[in-house]
């Protein structure tokens, strides 16, 4: 049986989601607020914005949160000065 793939998957998979809902597990921390989830059955990526809600991973979001990725890891590398 062959089946048509639509941009976020498979017919079927598609056909789930929209009658149960998706479901979302983390595919990345991009720090500890803002995390990016991949659904298990039909491969959509959503990312949560800056009011804490999920919108859809587009290219721009993707690269927003690569450099907030990076300024978030460069702040926590660095080293604290300890006060005797």
């Amino acid at each position: 049986m062959k089946t048509s793939t639509t941009q976020h998957g498979n017919k079927f998979s598609s056909f789930f989601c929209n009658l149960f809902g998706h479901h979302y597990v983390v595919s990345k921390k991009v720090t500890e607020h803002i995390k990016e989830y991949k659904c298990l059955h039909c491969q959509k990526e959503v990312t949560t914005d800056v009011s804490g809600k999920l919108s859809a991973l587009t290219p721009q979001m993707q690269d927003i949160n690569s450099t907030l990725e990076d300024m978030y890891r460069k702040r926590h590398n660095r080293q604290v000065p300890q006060v005797a």
